[in-house]
């Protein structure tokens, strides 16, 4: 039986969080299989199935996770199925969510939103949203950066 540093690797769970706390500043990637709350500083993305930033948490850089509070501050574009940006969370950069957005009141957005059909919708799978179709769509219209434009003009009309 081999011995790890921190204990037997199959006692880690991924429901297990994980704190940056007030006093944690990091800089780079951050990726994890479970959750994360967050109440110090990041820099750079951070990749998660849950992702809290807490009221004194603050992260510049993307975010990509499946569940997303936000009660700090987030200066980059966020990618979430469900997504939460509560009374004192602000968000600069567009946000891209799959299933669900809420917003309280007095949370601060700065940036596009967009529904996205993500993998797990039948409808649009691999049309428009697949992250290769994106880097690989030279025709202006087939691409996903015009979409909000298009929006715009219906949203005026």
């Amino acid at each position: 039986m081999k011995n790890y540093m921190f204990g037997d690797k199959k006692k880690i769970k991924d429901s297990e969080r994980s704190l940056i706390s007030e006093t944690v500043s990091i800089e780079g990637t951050i990726n994890s299989s479970g959750a994360i709350d967050i109440a110090g500083l990041v820099k750079g993305p951070v990749i998660s199935k849950e992702l809290i930033i807490r009221d004194t948490g603050s992260i510049t850089g993307s975010i990509e996770a499946d569940d997303v509070e936000i009660h700090g501050h987030l200066d980059g574009k966020v990618i979430a199925q469900n997504l939460v940006i509560g009374a004192t969370g602000t968000v600069k950069g567009d946000i891209e969510f799959g299933v669900n957005l809420r917003t309280e009141n007095g949370a601060d957005i700065d940036g596009y939103i967009k529904k996205t059909s993500g993998s797990k919708s039948k409808l649009t799978d691999g049309f428009l949203f697949n992250k290769k179709d994106k880097k690989e769509s030279s025709s202006p219209s087939e691409s996903s950066e015009d979409r909000p434009d298009v929006v715009n003009k219906e949203a005026i009309a």
